[in-house]
């Protein structure tokens, strides 16, 4: 007898700037959705409508507008980007569904109709700053998109860095898909700056790294990059010139729990050896693993029951341990720092002790003390306080 049957949304861009996480988001959903249809445990059957809004940020209003009224899902999964998100929550909030938001982002923000699967700033830019101010430097050049997870995670860096006696070189900003990056990389060359912090989402920030770093060697510099997106497929797009970056990410693919290696081969086995999963793409099928176990223990696709239901519910996942935190629809990750090689997989070099509650707004924010978390020196400075709240 066919399982009764729950329609679910998934937007994610297949064209476009960041085409090539859009793509690699959406291999994850299909194969979390197959894997949930085909197991026992659950007694109903996912039935994934696909939207994609190419990269086009109106285009999400649309996508999801359409899978509203003229499909019925309660239930939508994908958004890429903070700008697309913003434009879909409006309409979430309105007929009162829910987003399941896969993506890391920059906090500030928290909706009844949202759950927020991906990193929140204290769980990636947090530990990312704290072991650039330990063990790089407090004077930093930020390059990034000139959009609002650019702008937020670029106001939080400067308070901490101001806040520990740094300065921010410089923050130079570029439009979504971008490709003109010679005239940043010259200034950097010309300034000489301690580190770099690369926001850059999509295309951009693989044209800007294979530039600044032919641009570098040639100057004979050794100027660190870090950023907090940069993940396994894009080290691949980007080349033999991506190795050496510090990136802060929950997941990577190199994580040796028993779950990942589990996850990795099964996504091996159905996209090929050469492929790796992602950050965005591990966090969307957790997002439908989680979705899924909430629909099961609800019984019904009804939001306020599903949410409910998925509130502090337990789920080993390939990253590690996460659960959703019912004070704020955000989960509780494991932050992790590592750094890219030549064979592009990243090298873990620190993680948390634990799981880390989310704090999307950063009350808990605290420079003395935690600022230590991630150092490889010890200081027996202390700096001063620090709370960031919006």
């Amino acid at each position: 007898m066919a399982k009764p049957s729950v329609s679910v949304g998934i937007i994610c861009s297949q064209s476009g700037p960041y085409q090539a996480m859009g793509r690699e988001m959406l291999k994850s959903a299909l194969m979390a959705v197959d894997e949930i249809n085909s197991h026992r445990d659950f007694d109903f059957a996912l039935v994934a409508h696909v939207r994609d809004p190419r990269g086009v940020i109106s285009e999400y209003h649309t996508a999801c507008d359409d899978l509203i009224r003229n499909t019925g899902v309660e239930h939508i999964i994908g958004c890429y980007t903070s700008a697309s998100r913003k434009q879909v929550l409006p309409i979430v909030e309105r007929t009162d569904r829910l987003l399941w938001y896969p993506a890391r982002y920059e906090g500030f923000e928290c909706s009844d109709n949202v759950i927020y699967v991906g990193a929140s700033p204290n769980h990636n830019v947090l530990p990312l700053v704290r072991y650039m101010l330990d063990n790089v430097s407090q004077h930093v050049f930020c390059v990034g998109s000139n959009y609002v997870w650019t702008w937020e995670t670029n106001r939080v860096t400067r308070e901490l860095v101001t806040a520990t006696q740094g300065s921010i070189v410089a923050e130079r900003l570029l439009e979504l898909g971008e490709s003109a990056v010679e005239h940043i990389v010259d200034e950097i060359v010309r300034r000489r700056p301690p580190v770099v912090f690369n926001t850059l989402v999509g295309s951009s920030s693989y044209d800007f790294i294979r530039a600044f770093r032919a641009a570098t060697t040639a100057a004979n510099l050794d100027i660190p990059m870090l950023s907090c997106s940069l993940c396994e497929p894009e080290l691949k797009i980007v080349g033999p010139a991506s190795a050496g970056c510090i990136t802060s990410s929950a997941y990577f693919e190199s994580i040796r729990l028993p779950e990942n290696r589990a996850f990795v081969r099964r996504w091996k086995a159905r996209y090929g050896e050469a492929s790796s999963p992602s950050v965005d793409g591990q966090s969307v099928y957790v997002a439908v693993y989680l979705l899924a176990r909430a629909l099961r223990r609800a019984g019904t696709s009804n939001v306020g029951e599903v949410r409910r239901a998925a509130a502090g519910y337990r789920y080993n996942s390939p990253q590690g341990p996460v659960w959703i935190d019912g004070d704020n629809n955000h989960c509780v990750l494991t932050p992790r720092l590592a750094i890219s090689n030549a064979k592009g997989q990243f090298d873990l070099f620190w993680e948390a002790d634990a799981p880390v509650k989310p704090d999307p707004y950063l009350t808990q924010l605290d420079v003395a003390g935690p600022a230590r978390e991630t150092s490889r020196k010890r200081s027996s400075s202390n700096p001063p306080h620090l709370r960031i709240v919006k």
